[in-house]
C-alpha cells in the first residue's frame, strides 16, 4: 500500500479518525486519574502514543502547524514513558 493510498484513507474519514485518536487520549489519561499508581503504564503510554502518531498525521495532512507541534511533542513524552514504564531509563 502506498503511502498516498493511506493519505487519502485518512483523509476521507479524518473527522472520524481525530475522533477516535481523541477518545483515546481521554481514556489513557482517565485510566491513570482513576487507578493512580496502579495503572498499567506500560500500556497507558503505548496507547497514548499511538493516539499521538494518529493525530500528528491527521494534523500534517491538515498542515495545522500548532497541532502538528502539540501531538509530535506528546509522541516524545509517550517514547520516554514507554521507556520509564519498561524499566529501561529511570
Amino acid at each position: 500500500m502506498k503511502i498516498s493510498s493511506v493519505n487519502a484513507f485518512i483523509y476521507r474519514r479524518m473527522p472520524t479518525i481525530e475522533m477516535i485518536g481523541v477518545l483515546m487520549r481521554i481514556f489513557s489519561f482517565s485510566l491513570v486519574s482513576w487507578l493512580g499508581p496502579a495503572s498499567p503504564f506500560m500500556f497507558v503510554w503505548t496507547f497514548n502514543t499511538i493516539d499521538a502518531v494518529i493525530l500528528t498525521w491527521c494534523s500534517l495532512l491538515k498542515r495545522d502547524r500548532a497541532y502538528i507541534t502539540l501531538n509530535m511533542f506528546w509522541i516524545m513524552v509517550g517514547v520516554v514513558g514507554i521507556f520509564r514504564a519498561g524499566g529501561f531509563i529511570h
